[in-house]
């Protein structure tokens, strides 16, 4: 072996070969698959708009993880893998290239411009396949489906189509939020953020002439939509005034004044504009009042007619215009500074419009029974507490609005007769022809779906369904249905919960009758090593490709899994990766350490471990291997990582290791062992374990398997070692402590005695040269009794003596007296204090119990010193 793991040089080559042995795919580990045992895990399918970032490795490597465990245990296993067509992204990405170009996506056409797409989506997905590849997961890459694939787009027409016939699907006019650059958008992509308005008291004439009233707003640019002014019908201070006209201001339209309970009497002048077409409230209030619904400006947010000399206008740009306009004819009352909440379309950041838009709408009642299934214990969340969120959105749902203004999509599959207005949905491509009149001229409807329609169906479309008879059906058995249906997990980040998650659970349920996963495992967010959200702008994000460049593959994965607690945000830090990197080091050297001994170690299965040592550190392993399983089982993810750390660093290299120096004899056990460790340890740190248990066999991957499909540790019995270990390395540490207080840490003494009862001369035989090697003494001896003219330790389970007769003690003495003075000073000052009856009633609580804790933490240091210094006396 070279100085140094160096793993640039072989990370790509194993990653190669076990994928073109097709060992990432259904059968690629057949030879242990157990019947009856499947697995089956989605990848969540990153959009082709970018690069992989943090949270995409977070999710990818705890996916891996869970999914390599399963592959070893014996399940046939399918981790589907996949990208997302993303609508609204890509074709922002793609209209701003052209742009770049000097043209538009109007220029070019539909049929052109979805040519570009269609490009675009080839260059980004192959780069982001490829970085998944750089961080070692481990899909069945022969299967990876994209969302626009033609298998999926007969899967999206089958869905679409079935719940139009069924009414579940219906068009209208609603009101939707609509961003003027990408349309139409569900509630869940309006982001809400706090904003730095104004608030405008405005004057609505009487329309008699007789007076006005003030009206506060902050969007004083929609007022050529008002149809009414409200008040509240129990506000004493305009009763009178219900039923009268109010003139709109520069304007000839009068409105009446209107009584409604939705109106904060308490809120600006307790008198507000309503603007049934564009606010979501007044939309509500305009129905039930029967209102005029006046839509003031157009889908790209310029003013129409209603708005008269500022017809033209952009909505945001024609604000500051209109105002200055309505002071100049003295209808400005007053301006003030107001923070409200300004929703912002989640792609472009534009301010999104109330508006009310011709669109489709997935009814609610679709989620109904995926509900119901889920509050029943058919899925569970990871950790639990999801479920309350689930249940907290889920209970205010709304009709889902499903198109969208785009060209890059699938396209809404409805058609449309010109020549008797009949409509209808349909699979097919471009039907013949109408199926009420028999004419041939139809239009299809121009709209795209919702990105998170095709989404939805992605726990059930990848595996076949709805495909027809395409090319992809070709991958696929009969089974797949019945094998990978419901999926066994979901790893997913919490953020889309409701975006995703929640719209599979119905689509799932409704089309299958089965929820689409049994377990969801929510993860955090990673933030910065302060806590802070990563972000362009704040310069902290943490590039994972670099990090692997930087460290490997390993090491990221590993430094994301010890951190991902559940429920809790991950700090991420390059102090961490260099932490790991000193682990990876650590299992290197210690393979280094076996060679230097023997050449080529068996593996553990079938061997016969004889020596104490050899059956302790096995003892230690089976325990190791309990708990990493149970902590996999329960997607603890951190809890299982830290475990092989305490096993491999702690008790494999710290102990086992130096123990074996006084037993070469266990050394071939131990190789045997480490090499299990590898197997234990693999699907976190795939590359090194591949790596060191070849070293160790012999072998090498290019001509034997890898330890990816060989079977998992299994769970094993504790043995009597433990005990025996527990005292050997008890008394090393006593030793260790006893020779610091006389100053000899690291120096060779020449006798200790070792004080426990209750042990035999076989075992004190066995331990003697353990102890005698690691503590550094000539000679070690097991005593019954105290050692007199000795400094001495006690431990857990035994006690230690060093004879002092030959050692200088008059400057440790001196140190140890002092110490002594100094606690006795400090037990004075607090005993005094707490004995002041005076200080004891007026001193807060919070302070008695500081100083309570401190006297008696002096007073236990005082009694040790003083023992100390008894026993050198």
């Amino acid at each position: 072996m070279s100085n140094g793991y160096e793993p640039s040089k072989i990370e790509n080559e194993i990653y190669k070969i076990c994928e073109d042995r097709k060992y990432f795919e259904v059968d690629g580990n057949k030879a242990i698959q157990e019947e009856g045992k499947n697995f089956s895990i989605m990848m969540p399918p990153p959009n082709v708009t970018g690069r992989l970032h943090i949270g995409h490795a977070l999710t990818f490597t705890l996916q891996d993880i869970i999914t390599r465990y399963k592959r070893m245990d014996g399940y046939k296993t399918l981790w589907q893998p996949g990208t997302d067509h993303a609508g609204i992204a890509t074709q922002n990405v793609v209209e701003k290239q052209l742009l770049a170009e000097g043209t538009t996506k109007e220029e070019l056409g539909r049929e052109k411009f979805l040519e570009r797409a269609w490009a675009w989506k080839e260059e980004s997905a192959g780069i982001m396949t490829d970085q998944l590849r750089k961080m070692g997961v481990t899909p069945a890459w022969e299967r990876e489906r994209f969302t626009m694939d033609a298998g999926l787009q007969k899967s999206v027409k089958e869905a679409f189509v079935h719940l139009y016939n069924e009414g579940l699907i219906i068009r209208g006019n609603y009101m939707v939020n609509w961003c003027t650059h990408d349309g139409a958008l569900s509630d869940i992509e309006v982001e809400h953020e706090d904003h730095d308005g104004k608030f405008y008291h405005i004057k609505y004439p009487f329309a008699d002439g007789s007076g006005h009233v003030e009206v506060a707003t902050t969007r004083p640019e929609t007022y050529f939509g008002d149809t009414a002014v409200m008040v509240h019908p129990d506000d004493e201070r305009y009763k009178d005034l219900i039923g009268k006209k109010i003139r709109l201001p520069l304007l000839h339209r009068e409105v009446a004044i209107i009584a409604d309970e939705h109106v904060d009497m308490d809120f600006g002048t307790g008198v507000v504009k309503v603007t049934p077409a564009h606010d979501q409230n007044d939309y509500e209030v305009g129905k039930r009042h029967d209102l005029e619904f006046i839509t003031i400006f157009d889908e790209k947010g310029i003013l129409n007619d209603y708005a008269e000399e500022f017809k033209g206008l952009e909505r945001m740009e024609a604000r500051d215009i209109i105002v200055k306009r309505l002071d100049e004819e003295g209808f400005i009352v007053k301006i003030e500074d107001h923070k409200h909440q300004v929703g912002h379309c989640y792609r472009c950041k534009n301010i999104v419009e109330p508006y009310i838009s011709r669109q489709w709408f997935v009814r609610k009642e679709v989620a109904d029974k995926s509900i119901e299934k889920t509050n029943a214990g058919e899925a569970k969340f990871f950790p639990p507490h999801w479920i309350n969120s689930y249940n907290s959105w889920m209970g205010d749902l709304r009709d889902w609005c499903i198109s969208r203004q785009l060209w890059w999509g699938h396209q809404i599959p409805v058609f449309y007769c010109d020549d008797c207005d009949h409509e209808f949905a349909s699979q097919e491509e471009r039907p013949e022809a109408c199926p009420k009149c028999a004419s041939k001229n139809l239009t299809q409807d121009p709209d795209v779906l919702d990105t998170w329609f095709s989404s939805a169906l992605w726990p059930f479309s990848t595996l076949g369904w709805g495909n027809g008879d395409s090319e992809m059906d070709k991958l696929f058995q009969s089974d797949d249905m019945k094998d990978f249906y419901p999926n066994t997990l979901l790893i997913t980040g919490f953020d889309i919960l409701f975006f995703w998650v929640a719209r599979m659970m119905m689509m799932g349920e409704n089309f299958n009758g089965k929820l689409p996963f049994n377990h969801i495992y929510l993860h955090a967010l990673v933030r910065d090593e302060k806590g802070e959200k990563m972000s362009k702008s704040k310069g902290n994000v943490i590039d994972p490709l670099d990090m692997v460049n930087k460290y490997s593959a390993d090491i990221l994965r590993f430094t994301l899994a010890i951190s991902a607690a559940q429920g809790r945000d991950i700090r991420m830090s390059q102090e961490k990766l260099e932490l790991n990197r000193n682990f990876t080091n650590k299992l290197y050297n210690a393979t280094k350490y076996l060679q230097m001994n023997v050449d080529t170690f068996p593996d553990i299965k079938g061997f016969c471990i004889e020596t104490t040592l050899g059956r302790y550190m096995v003892s230690r392993l089976n325990l190791a291997t309990k708990e990493v399983r149970a902590a996999l089982d329960e997607y603890k993810f951190n809890d299982a990582a830290t475990v092989m750390y305490r096993f491999l660093w702690n008790e494999f290299c710290d102990w086992g290791i130096e123990l074996s120096k006084a037993d070469k004899g266990s050394i071939v056990e131990l190789g045997a062992i480490f090499k299990e460790a590898m197997k234990l340890l693999h699907p976190f740190m795939p590359f090194i374990t591949e790596y060191l248990y070849h070293e160790l066999s012999g072998t090498s991957l290019e001509t034997s398997d890898s330890i990816m499909i060989s079977s998992y540790p299994s769970k094993t019995k504790q043995r009597k070692e433990e005990k025996k270990f527990e005292i050997i390395m008890d008394a090393i540490v006593s030793i260790r402590r006893a020779k610091v207080l006389v100053d000899l840490a690291n120096q060779k003494i020449e006798k200790a005695y070792v004080k426990i009862d209750g042990i035999s001369d076989a075992d004190k035989e066995m331990m003697l040269p353990f102890i005698a090697r690691l503590a550094k003494v000539t000679e070690v001896e097991f005593t019954e009794i105290k050692i007199d003219n000795a400094v001495s330790d006690i431990a857990d389970t035994c006690e230690t003596f060093i004879p002092t007769d030959s050692i200088d003690l008059s400057s440790i003495i001196s140190k140890l007296s002092k110490q002594d003075e100094k606690l006795q000073k400090e037990i004075d000052k607090l005993s005094g204090m707490l004995n002041n009856e005076r200080f004891v009633a007026n001193a807060p609580e919070d302070v008695l119990v500081k100083n309570r804790e401190a006297l008696a933490d002096a007073q236990t240091k005082q009694v040790k010193v003083q023992e100390q210094l008894n026993s050198l006396k």
